[in-house]
Protein backbone atom coordinates (compact mmCIF):
# COMPACT_ATOMS: atom_id res chain seq x y z
CA UNK A 1 0.00 0.00 0.00
CA UNK A 2 2.88 2.37 0.83
CA UNK A 3 4.42 1.76 -2.61
CA UNK A 4 1.11 2.58 -4.31
CA UNK A 5 0.78 5.79 -2.33
CA UNK A 6 4.32 6.78 -3.29
CA UNK A 7 3.57 6.20 -6.99
CA UNK A 8 0.30 8.16 -6.70
CA UNK A 9 2.06 11.01 -4.93
CA UNK A 10 4.74 11.25 -7.60
CA UNK A 11 2.04 11.21 -10.31
CA UNK A 12 0.08 14.24 -9.09
CA UNK A 13 3.25 16.07 -8.05
CA UNK A 14 4.88 15.48 -11.43
CA UNK A 15 1.79 16.68 -13.33
CA UNK A 16 1.62 19.78 -11.16
CA UNK A 17 5.18 20.68 -12.15
CA UNK A 18 4.37 20.04 -15.83
CA UNK A 19 1.32 22.30 -15.51
CA UNK A 20 3.42 25.09 -13.98
CA UNK A 21 5.95 24.71 -16.82
CA UNK A 22 3.04 25.04 -19.28
CA UNK A 23 1.91 28.28 -17.59
CA UNK A 24 5.40 29.73 -17.87
CA UNK A 25 6.38 28.59 -21.38
CA UNK A 26 3.13 28.41 -23.34
CA UNK A 27 0.84 30.80 -21.51
CA UNK A 28 3.52 33.36 -20.64
CA UNK A 29 2.14 33.73 -17.12
CA UNK A 30 3.94 36.11 -14.78
CA UNK A 31 6.32 34.77 -12.10
CA UNK A 32 3.82 35.96 -9.46
CA UNK A 33 0.98 33.95 -11.04
CA UNK A 34 3.15 30.84 -11.23
CA UNK A 35 4.29 31.30 -7.63
CA UNK A 36 0.67 31.61 -6.45
CA UNK A 37 -0.53 28.58 -8.43
CA UNK A 38 2.37 26.55 -7.03
CA UNK A 39 1.41 27.63 -3.50
CA UNK A 40 -2.30 26.77 -3.91
CA UNK A 41 -1.68 23.39 -5.58
CA UNK A 42 1.09 22.39 -3.15
CA UNK A 43 -1.29 23.20 -0.28
CA UNK A 44 -3.80 20.80 -1.83
CA UNK A 45 -1.14 18.10 -2.27
CA UNK A 46 0.10 18.63 1.28
CA UNK A 47 -3.44 18.29 2.63
CA UNK A 48 -3.90 15.04 0.69
CA UNK A 49 -0.76 13.70 2.36
CA UNK A 50 -1.89 14.69 5.86
CA UNK A 51 -5.26 13.04 5.22
CA UNK A 52 -3.52 9.89 3.87
CA UNK A 53 -5.41 10.14 0.60
CA UNK A 54 -3.87 8.46 -2.43
CA UNK A 55 -2.50 11.13 -4.71
CA UNK A 56 -3.22 9.77 -8.16
CA UNK A 57 -5.03 12.00 -10.66
CA UNK A 58 -8.11 9.78 -10.53
CA UNK A 59 -8.31 10.34 -6.78
CA UNK A 60 -9.34 13.99 -7.28
CA UNK A 61 -13.13 13.72 -6.99
CA UNK A 62 -15.98 15.93 -5.84
CA UNK A 63 -15.93 14.57 -2.28
CA UNK A 64 -12.18 15.13 -1.91
CA UNK A 65 -12.52 18.68 -3.21
CA UNK A 66 -15.42 19.33 -0.82
CA UNK A 67 -13.38 18.14 2.15
CA UNK A 68 -10.40 20.27 1.07
CA UNK A 69 -12.62 23.34 0.89
CA UNK A 70 -13.98 22.66 4.37
CA UNK A 71 -10.35 22.50 5.52
CA UNK A 72 -9.58 25.84 3.82
CA UNK A 73 -12.60 27.52 5.44
CA UNK A 74 -11.15 26.78 8.89
CA UNK A 75 -7.54 27.62 8.04
CA UNK A 76 -5.90 30.58 9.76
CA UNK A 77 -4.30 33.37 7.78
CA UNK A 78 -1.11 35.25 8.70
CA UNK A 79 -3.04 37.72 10.83
CA UNK A 80 -4.65 35.04 12.96
CA UNK A 81 -8.07 35.21 11.32
CA UNK A 82 -9.62 32.70 8.95
CA UNK A 83 -8.65 32.51 5.31
CA UNK A 84 -10.68 35.03 3.29
CA UNK A 85 -13.29 33.86 0.79
CA UNK A 86 -11.31 35.48 -2.00
CA UNK A 87 -8.19 33.48 -1.11
CA UNK A 88 -10.26 30.30 -0.77
CA UNK A 89 -11.58 31.06 -4.25
CA UNK A 90 -8.05 31.31 -5.63
CA UNK A 91 -7.42 27.70 -4.51
CA UNK A 92 -10.53 26.59 -6.41
CA UNK A 93 -9.46 28.54 -9.51
CA UNK A 94 -6.01 26.91 -9.41
CA UNK A 95 -7.54 23.44 -9.11
CA UNK A 96 -9.95 24.12 -11.98
CA UNK A 97 -7.14 25.38 -14.20
CA UNK A 98 -5.04 22.32 -13.36
CA UNK A 99 -7.93 20.00 -14.23
CA UNK A 100 -8.62 21.84 -17.50
CA UNK A 101 -4.99 21.37 -18.49
CA UNK A 102 -5.13 17.66 -17.61
CA UNK A 103 -8.28 17.16 -19.73
CA UNK A 104 -6.63 19.06 -22.59
CA UNK A 105 -3.82 16.48 -22.37
CA UNK A 106 -6.28 13.56 -22.47
CA UNK A 107 -6.26 12.58 -18.79
CA UNK A 108 -9.56 11.30 -17.40
CA UNK A 109 -10.12 13.50 -14.35
CA UNK A 110 -12.88 15.35 -12.52
CA UNK A 111 -14.68 17.87 -14.77
CA UNK A 112 -13.45 21.38 -13.80
CA UNK A 113 -16.97 22.83 -13.89
CA UNK A 114 -17.93 20.56 -10.98
CA UNK A 115 -15.82 22.79 -8.75
CA UNK A 116 -17.97 25.80 -7.93
CA UNK A 117 -16.34 29.12 -7.25
CA UNK A 118 -17.42 30.90 -4.06
CA UNK A 119 -19.50 34.03 -4.41
CA UNK A 120 -17.33 37.01 -3.55
CA UNK A 121 -18.69 40.51 -2.89
CA UNK A 122 -18.22 42.78 -5.88
CA UNK A 123 -14.92 44.59 -5.93
CA UNK A 124 -15.23 48.21 -4.87
CA UNK A 125 -13.42 50.56 -7.23
CA UNK A 126 -11.72 53.55 -5.61
CA UNK A 127 -11.07 56.51 -7.86
CA UNK A 128 -10.47 60.24 -7.65
CA UNK A 129 -12.88 62.93 -8.80
CA UNK A 130 -11.72 65.42 -11.42
CA UNK A 131 -11.02 68.03 -8.76
CA UNK A 132 -9.05 65.57 -6.63
CA UNK A 133 -6.97 64.50 -9.65
CA UNK A 134 -6.14 68.15 -10.43
CA UNK A 135 -5.10 68.82 -6.84
CA UNK A 136 -2.90 65.72 -6.74
CA UNK A 137 -1.26 66.49 -10.09
CA UNK A 138 -0.47 70.03 -8.91
CA UNK A 139 0.87 69.02 -5.49
CA UNK A 140 4.62 68.53 -6.27
CA UNK A 141 6.91 71.53 -5.83
CA UNK A 142 8.47 72.41 -9.18
CA UNK A 143 11.56 74.13 -7.76
CA UNK A 144 13.62 70.91 -7.70
CA UNK A 145 14.34 68.18 -10.26
CA UNK A 146 12.77 65.68 -7.86
CA UNK A 147 9.54 67.70 -7.83
CA UNK A 148 9.54 67.87 -11.63
CA UNK A 149 10.08 64.12 -11.75
CA UNK A 150 7.15 63.52 -9.39
CA UNK A 151 4.96 65.84 -11.45
CA UNK A 152 5.88 63.92 -14.62
CA UNK A 153 5.15 60.59 -12.91
CA UNK A 154 1.69 61.71 -11.79
CA UNK A 155 0.87 63.11 -15.23
CA UNK A 156 2.01 59.89 -16.93
CA UNK A 157 -0.05 57.76 -14.54
CA UNK A 158 -3.25 59.69 -15.20
CA UNK A 159 -2.54 59.92 -18.93
CA UNK A 160 -1.86 56.21 -19.46
CA UNK A 161 -3.38 54.10 -16.67
CA UNK A 162 -0.08 52.21 -16.38
CA UNK A 163 0.50 49.72 -13.58
CA UNK A 164 3.23 50.91 -11.21
CA UNK A 165 5.48 47.98 -12.24
CA UNK A 166 5.06 48.99 -15.90
CA UNK A 167 5.90 52.62 -15.17
CA UNK A 168 9.09 51.89 -13.22
CA UNK A 169 10.39 49.58 -15.98
CA UNK A 170 10.28 52.34 -18.60
CA UNK A 171 13.55 53.43 -20.26
CA UNK A 172 13.83 56.90 -21.71
CA UNK A 173 15.11 55.77 -25.12
CA UNK A 174 11.85 53.86 -25.66
CA UNK A 175 9.60 56.93 -25.24
CA UNK A 176 8.63 58.81 -28.42
CA UNK A 177 7.76 62.28 -27.13
CA UNK A 178 7.08 63.63 -30.62
CA UNK A 179 4.46 60.99 -31.39
CA UNK A 180 3.48 60.88 -27.70
CA UNK A 181 3.44 57.09 -27.57
CA UNK A 182 5.47 54.04 -26.59
CA UNK A 183 5.12 50.28 -26.48
CA UNK A 184 5.23 48.15 -23.36
CA UNK A 185 4.96 44.48 -22.48
CA UNK A 186 2.59 44.23 -19.54
CA UNK A 187 1.06 41.57 -17.34
CA UNK A 188 1.08 38.08 -18.83
CA UNK A 189 3.52 39.15 -21.55
CA UNK A 190 0.84 41.10 -23.41
CA UNK A 191 2.17 43.95 -25.55
CA UNK A 192 0.27 47.18 -26.09
CA UNK A 193 0.78 50.73 -27.29
CA UNK A 194 0.41 53.48 -24.68
CA UNK A 195 -0.45 57.07 -25.50
CA UNK A 196 0.61 60.22 -23.65
CA UNK A 197 -1.50 63.33 -23.27
CA UNK A 198 0.05 66.59 -24.47
CA UNK A 199 0.47 67.69 -20.85
CA UNK A 200 2.18 64.43 -19.80
CA UNK A 201 4.57 64.65 -22.77
CA UNK A 202 5.40 68.28 -21.89
CA UNK A 203 6.24 67.43 -18.29
CA UNK A 204 8.34 64.45 -19.33
CA UNK A 205 10.23 66.75 -21.72
CA UNK A 206 10.81 69.30 -18.93
CA UNK A 207 12.01 66.65 -16.49
CA UNK A 208 14.34 64.94 -18.97
CA UNK A 209 15.64 68.34 -20.07
CA UNK A 210 17.01 68.90 -16.57
CA UNK A 211 18.70 65.50 -16.38
CA UNK A 212 22.49 65.59 -16.82
CA UNK A 213 23.08 61.87 -16.50
CA UNK A 214 23.53 58.86 -18.77
CA UNK A 215 21.14 56.51 -16.97
CA UNK A 216 18.63 54.55 -19.07
CA UNK A 217 15.62 54.46 -16.70
CA UNK A 218 12.96 57.07 -17.43
CA UNK A 219 12.52 57.75 -13.72
CA UNK A 220 15.50 57.67 -11.37
CA UNK A 221 16.23 58.59 -7.77
CA UNK A 222 17.76 62.00 -7.15
CA UNK A 223 18.69 61.53 -3.51
CA UNK A 224 21.32 59.40 -1.85
CA UNK A 225 24.82 58.55 -2.97
CA UNK A 226 25.26 58.72 -6.73
CA UNK A 227 28.57 57.91 -8.44
CA UNK A 228 29.18 58.22 -12.19
CA UNK A 229 29.67 54.46 -12.30
CA UNK A 230 26.45 53.59 -10.47
CA UNK A 231 24.57 50.90 -12.40
CA UNK A 232 21.36 51.83 -14.21
CA UNK A 233 19.20 49.45 -12.17
CA UNK A 234 20.46 50.90 -8.88
CA UNK A 235 19.25 54.32 -10.01
CA UNK A 236 15.83 53.16 -11.22
CA UNK A 237 12.87 54.08 -9.00
CA UNK A 238 11.19 51.05 -7.43
CA UNK A 239 7.42 50.46 -7.34
CA UNK A 240 7.56 50.84 -3.55
CA UNK A 241 9.23 54.25 -3.76
CA UNK A 242 6.58 55.46 -6.23
CA UNK A 243 3.81 54.22 -3.94
CA UNK A 244 5.34 56.11 -1.01
CA UNK A 245 5.68 59.24 -3.15
CA UNK A 246 2.00 59.26 -4.10
CA UNK A 247 0.91 58.68 -0.50
CA UNK A 248 3.10 61.63 0.55
CA UNK A 249 1.33 63.99 -1.86
CA UNK A 250 -2.10 62.59 -0.95
CA UNK A 251 -1.40 63.44 2.70
CA UNK A 252 -0.07 66.87 1.72
CA UNK A 253 -3.37 67.87 0.10
CA UNK A 254 -5.47 65.87 2.61
CA UNK A 255 -7.18 63.61 0.08
CA UNK A 256 -10.04 61.61 1.65
CA UNK A 257 -9.20 58.66 -0.65
CA UNK A 258 -6.19 56.44 0.05
CA UNK A 259 -4.33 57.37 -3.16
CA UNK A 260 -2.15 54.67 -4.72
CA UNK A 261 -0.82 54.04 -8.25
CA UNK A 262 -3.76 51.67 -8.78
CA UNK A 263 -6.25 54.33 -7.69
CA UNK A 264 -4.79 56.55 -10.43
CA UNK A 265 -5.22 53.64 -12.86
CA UNK A 266 -8.85 53.35 -11.75
CA UNK A 267 -9.26 57.11 -12.16
CA UNK A 268 -7.87 56.93 -15.71
CA UNK A 269 -10.35 54.19 -16.69
CA UNK A 270 -13.30 55.85 -14.98
CA UNK A 271 -12.54 59.19 -16.62
CA UNK A 272 -12.51 57.56 -20.07
CA UNK A 273 -15.78 55.69 -19.55
CA UNK A 274 -17.62 58.70 -18.11
CA UNK A 275 -16.46 60.73 -21.10
CA UNK A 276 -18.07 58.16 -23.42
CA UNK A 277 -15.22 55.79 -24.35
CA UNK A 278 -16.31 52.26 -25.26
CA UNK A 279 -15.32 49.49 -22.88
CA UNK A 280 -13.37 47.48 -25.49
CA UNK A 281 -11.06 50.43 -26.12
CA UNK A 282 -10.56 50.92 -22.38
CA UNK A 283 -9.78 47.20 -22.07
CA UNK A 284 -7.03 47.59 -24.69
CA UNK A 285 -5.59 50.69 -23.04
CA UNK A 286 -5.47 49.02 -19.62
CA UNK A 287 -3.94 45.83 -21.00
CA UNK A 288 -6.66 43.59 -19.54
CA UNK A 289 -6.77 40.05 -20.91
CA UNK A 290 -10.50 39.64 -20.22
CA UNK A 291 -13.29 42.17 -20.71
CA UNK A 292 -14.79 40.99 -17.39
CA UNK A 293 -11.85 42.63 -15.56
CA UNK A 294 -12.60 45.96 -17.25
CA UNK A 295 -16.31 45.69 -16.49
CA UNK A 296 -15.73 46.46 -12.79
CA UNK A 297 -15.49 50.09 -13.90
CA UNK A 298 -18.96 50.12 -15.46
CA UNK A 299 -20.49 50.01 -11.97
CA UNK A 300 -18.90 53.38 -11.34
CA UNK A 301 -20.51 54.88 -14.43
CA UNK A 302 -23.95 53.49 -13.56
CA UNK A 303 -24.57 56.59 -11.44
CA UNK A 304 -24.06 58.77 -14.49
CA UNK A 305 -26.45 56.60 -16.52
CA UNK A 306 -29.05 56.83 -13.77
CA UNK A 307 -28.79 60.61 -13.78
CA UNK A 308 -29.22 60.69 -17.57
CA UNK A 309 -32.25 58.41 -17.31
CA UNK A 310 -33.80 60.60 -14.62
CA UNK A 311 -33.15 63.81 -16.57
CA UNK A 312 -34.43 62.69 -19.97
CA UNK A 313 -36.72 59.65 -19.68
CA UNK A 314 -40.40 60.43 -20.07
CA UNK A 315 -39.79 64.04 -21.02
CA UNK A 316 -40.84 63.57 -24.66
CA UNK A 317 -44.57 63.75 -24.05
CA UNK A 318 -47.04 60.95 -24.84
Amino acid sequence: MADTAQVSQSEIGKKTEEFLDYLQVERGSSPLTIRNYRHYLNRFIGWLGVEHIHQGLSDINSEIVRRFRVYLSGLSDRKGGTLGRKTQGYHAIALRSFLKWLIKNDYKVLAPEKIDLPKIPERQVKFLSGDQVDRLLNSPSLSTIQGKRDKAILEVFFSTGLRVSELTKLDRDKIDLDRREFGIVGKGGRARVVFLSTRAAEWLHKYLGERRDHYKPLFIRHKGKVEPTTADEKMRLTPRSVQRMIKKYARKIKLPVDATPHVLRHSFATDLLMAGADIRSVQEMLGHKNISTTQIYTHVTNKQLREVHSAFHGKGGN
